[in-house]
C-alpha cells in the first residue's frame, strides 16, 4: 500500500507569441502554456503522475490555483484505492459540491479536475508498464463502462448501449493493434496555417507538409475575407488538387456570417470548417452545418463537457467531433465522448497542437480505434511541430502518421529542466529581455 505524499504545481509558459506560432483570428499572440502538476507517492518505485491544462498565457496562474484547490482531495489518500477504481475517483473530484458550483462541470475548475485525472492515469499506466492507449485498449467493456459518469447522458447513451458498442469492437482488438503498430494513425498538420505567417512562409510550409506525407493541412481564417481567399488559393496552388485543406475560424463569426464567408471558400474544396461560431451555440452550429453543406462542420476543442457534446450530436451540429485531452475532465470524460460519437456514427478527429496536446490525445485516438469505433476511416489527429522537445516521450510523427508510443504512461511528462527554465515569472527564459 502507498499514499500520495505531494501534489506539486507549476505555472509553465513558452513565449510563442514572439514568432506568432499559434496565431489565429481570435488569438493573435498566444504564449503556449501549461498549468502543470506532479503527483508523488511513497511507493519507492520512482513513478510519478504528470498532468497539465493547456492555456495560452495570461490566466495560467488562475488555472494553477485551481490545481492547488484540488490538492486536498488526493493528498494523503491511498494510491491503490484511487487507481483501482478510476470511475469512483473521477466522481470524487467532479462531484465535490462546493467546487462544482464554480461550473458546474465546466470551465477552469473542470479543466483542473481533468489534469488531476490525467495525472492519475499517467501514474496508473506507468505502474502497469504500459502506454496509456494500450492500458485502456486492454480493459474489458465492463471496466470501461464503469469509468463513465452517465448522469445527463442516458437520453442519448445508456450503459447497456455503451456495453454493446464496446463488445462489438472486442473481436478485432488484436488485429487492429497490430495494424496500428504497422501503419500508425493518420495525422494532418496545422503548422503551415497560422494567421500571422506570410504567404511565402505558408507556401513553403505547405509544400514541406506534402513532402512529409501529410494528406491534409489546415489554415486559420476569419479575420479578413479578402486575405482568406488569397491564402486558401495560395495553399491550394502549393499542395495541388489531391491534398485536403481544412479551415478554422476559431469562433470568429456569427451564424449567417459563417455561412456567407464559407460560400467564398467553398470553390477551393474545403475539408471542413472548424469552430465557425461560439462553442456554446449548439443551434447556431446546426444552422451553419445546414447552410454550408456538404462542407462538414468540425468543433470540440472548446466544448466544455460531455453534455454539450451530447446535444451537438443530437442536433446535428457537427460532422467532425474534436476531442481535446485538456478541456474536459480528463480521460474518463473523453471516453464518454468517444462512446457518444460511436453511438451517433460521427468521426472523431482530435484537436491537438498546443503544448503537450499531441503527446496526450494520441493515446485517446489509438484507444478509440482499437476498442471503441474500430476504424480509422476518415479520421486524423492534428499535428503541430512545436515544443515537443520539452517532453520525456515526444510524439513520433512521420510519413503523415502518428506512431504508437511504447513508453509507459500518458505522455504528459515534461523535462525537469523545462519546468525550471519556463516557470513563470521567475524562470530564466522569462528573465531575458525581449
Amino acid at each position: 500500500m502507498s499514499i500520495i505524499t505531494a501534489v506539486d504545481t507549476f505555472d509553465i509558459r513558452f513565449p510563442t507569441s514572439l514568432e506568432l506560432d499559434g496565431s489565429d483570428a481570435m488569438n493573435p499572440d498566444p504564449d503556449y502554456s501549461a498549468a502543470y502538476l506532479i503527483i508523488r507517492t511513497d511507493a519507492g518505485d520512482g513513478h510519478e503522475g504528470h498532468g497539465f491544462v493547456f492555456t495560452i498565457g495570461r490566466g495560467n496562474e488562475v488555472e494553477t490555483a485551481a490545481l492547488d484547490a484540488l490538492r486536498g482531495h488526493i493528498l494523503g489518500r491511498d494510491v491503490e484505492t484511487l487507481l483501482d477504481d478510476m470511475g469512483a475517483t473521477w466522481k470524487l473530484l467532479a462531484h465535490d459540491s462546493q467546487l462544482r458550483w464554480l461550473g458546474p462541470e465546466k470551465g477552469v475548475m473542470h479543466m483542473a479536475i481533468g489534469a488531476v485525472v490525467n495525472a492519475l492515469w499517467d501514474l496508473k499506466a506507468k505502474r502497469a508498464g504500459l502506454p496509456l492507449w494500450e492500458l485502456l485498449a486492454g480493459m474489458t467493456p465492463e471496466e470501461l463502462v464503469a469509468l463513465v459518469d452517465f448522469r445527463y447522458l442516458t437520453d442519448a447513451l445508456t450503459p447497456d448501449e455503451a456495453l454493446t458498442i464496446l463488445r462489438a469492437a472486442q473481436p478485432g482488438r488484436e488485429t487492429r493493434t497490430a495494424t496500428l503498430r504497422a501503419d500508425g494513425y493518420p495525422a494532418y498538420t496545422t503548422t503551415p496555417g497560422w494567421l500571422g505567417y506570410s504567404d511565402e512562409k505558408l507556401t513553403r510550409l505547405a509544400k514541406e507538409a506534402v513532402a512529409d506525407g501529410f494528406a491534409q493541412i489546415k489554415l486559420k481564417v476569419g479575420a479578413s475575407l479578402e486575405d482568406d481567399i488569397r491564402r486558401v488559393r495560395t495553399a491550394r496552388a502549393a499542395v495541388g488538387p489531391d491534398i485536403k485543406i481544412a479551415v478554422d475560424a476559431n469562433q470568429r463569426w456569427d451564424v449567417q456570417q459563417a455561412i456567407d464567408w464559407m460560400a467564398h471558400l467553398a470553390p477551393y474544396h474545403i475539408a471542413w470548417i472548424e469552430e465557425p461560431t461560439s462553442p456554446d451555440d449548439i443551434l447556431g452550429h446546426a444552422a451553419i452545418a445546414r447552410g454550408v453543406a456538404p462542407i462538414p462542420v468540425a468543433t470540440g476543442e472548446h466544448v466544455q463537457n460531455r453534455v454539450v457534446f451530447k446535444q451537438m450530436l443530437q442536433a446535428g451540429s457537427l460532422q467532425v467531433l474534436q476531442i481535446d485531452a485538456a478541456r474536459v475532465a480528463g480521460v474518463n470524460e473523453n471516453i464518454a465522448i468517444l462512446l457518444l460519437a460511436a453511438k451517433f456514427g460521427v468521426r472523431v478527429c482530435p484537436h491537438a497542437g498546443g503544448v503537450g496536446l499531441c503527446e496526450a490525445v494520441q493515446h485517446l485516438s489509438m484507444f478509440d480505434y482499437i476498442a471503441v469505433s474500430g476504424t480509422k476511416e476518415g479520421r486524423t489527429i492534428e499535428f503541430v511541430d512545436h515544443l515537443h522537445e520539452h517532453f520525456i516521450t515526444p510524439v513520433v510523427v512521420h510519413d503523415g502518421a502518428y506512431w504508437p508510443p511504447a513508453a509507459p504512461g500518458a505522455g504528459n511528462e515534461m523535462l525537469r529542466e523545462t519546468l525550471a527554465a519556463y516557470s513563470f515569472p521567475n524562470g530564466p527564459i522569462w528573465k531575458e529581455p525581449r
